[in-house]
């Protein structure tokens, strides 16, 4: 049986990668903010197979509480195998402009709460975990309409990936989540298209990611390519591009 544990539980691919595990019959563990959310998705994911659904509440940009909630959710679990860090926010690009407060908050937010609990959670993971952290296309070249939001993924992407290779011949693997657009609450202004996943794929490639031990998963994977693309467009055309 798979022991999970979920940070940022109520964002809509972390309930549904959750409810992938449920249908596994592993033991899961939620965090976030909104503890009556939390245990609506609890009680969905037992009745979906989940051996044990726990919850916990964490304010993830209080990096003091953030050893007492992994402390609960080891104590819950009895260990964890598989710990997945998917909270996150999408700031306004332009009030990002305008206030540094706004913006710093966002970016702790979006990087450096993220950095603080992979720092916390990998050295408590056995011999086999998984540390698999949601980070964003975004993160691999700025852009203008969102580029506090791609730095604070950059920031992640990169401390990730130091991370994944100091944690080589430990035994854990560490996993880069980068998503294209996904439909979501949190993009639900956004117009779609051609290119918008669904929750559920996406779930269901981060799962696949974690039992194949793969290092980076583009989400779905045809992202790598457009990505590959736009890190080599030159910055003189670069920048006068509207992205």
């Amino acid at each position: 049986m798979q022991r999970v544990l979920v940070i940022g539980a109520t964002s809509a691919i972390a309930e549904a990668t959750a409810r992938v595990y449920a249908a596994r019959g592993a033991a899961l563990h939620l965090v976030g903010r909104n503890d009556a959310r939390l245990e609506q998705i609890a009680a969905d994911l037992r009745v979906r197979g989940a051996a044990a659904a726990s919850v916990g509440t964490l304010n993830v940009n209080d990096d003091a509480a953030h050893a007492a909630a992994l402390d609960h959710a080891w104590s819950e679990l009895g260990g964890v195998d598989i710990v997945l860090i998917a909270h996150g926010t999408l700031p306004d690009q332009a009030r990002c402009e305008a206030s540094v407060a706004y913006a710093l908050h966002e970016f702790t937010t979006n990087g450096t709460s993220t950095i603080a609990l992979a720092i916390a959670i990998a050295p408590r993971l056995e011999r086999g975990g998984t540390l698999a952290v949601i980070s964003s296309v975004a993160g691999d070249r700025g852009r203008a309409s969102n580029y506090l939001y791609g730095s604070a993924k950059a920031a992640v992407t990169t401390f990730i990936s130091g991370l994944r290779q100091a944690q080589n011949g430990r035994g854990v693997n560490v996993l880069t989540v980068k998503p294209g657009f996904v439909d979501t609450p949190m993009t639900a202004a956004f117009k779609k298209g051609a290119l918008w996943a669904k929750p559920d794929a996406v779930a269901r490639g981060i799962a696949s990611a974690i039992d194949r031990g793969r290092s980076v998963a583009y989400l779905p994977w045809f992202w790598s390519w457009i990505m590959l693309v736009i890190r080599h467009i030159p910055e003189t055309i670069f920048r006068r591009l509207k992205l």
